[in-house]
């Protein structure tokens, strides 16, 4: 039977790792055995950052409605209170939308808050 050589899987091997680190700095893009390092390292921390993506975007929506809250009179915290309260189901994207959007809309949400508080 004749040998059969695994020269061609290697090199596909080597090369879809390659390709993923086209674009990292010298031989972390050239060399098979550094990049694979890296690309092992890239994929672990994207994955990791996807889900720091999501806490950071929740911390800045937060930032804006306590923002325009206060221009209208109320914490964010009250705010939100007063409308788990109103039973008013918008959640903190919208809100801060609304916040940088629609200033009138937060203002009349804010009120309704506010009434729900008081």
């Amino acid at each position: 039977m004749a040998r059969v050589k695994g020269g061609l899987n290697a090199k596909k091997k080597h090369n879809r790792v390659l390709k993923l680190a086209k674009g990292y700095r010298g031989a972390r893009s050239k060399q098979y055995r550094v990049a694979k390092q890296s690309v092992m390292r890239a994929l672990t921390s994207s994955y990791a950052g996807r889900k720091q993506n999501k806490r950071q975007f929740r911390r800045l929506w937060i930032v804006r409605i306590n923002a325009a809250a206060r221009l209208n009179g109320l914490s964010y915290s009250k705010f939100m209170y007063g409308l788990k309260l109103a039973d008013v189901q918008i959640n903190r994207k919208m809100l801060s939308e609304m916040a940088i959007n629609d200033a009138e809309g937060f203002a009349a949400l804010v009120e309704v808050a506010k009434a729900k508080i008081a």
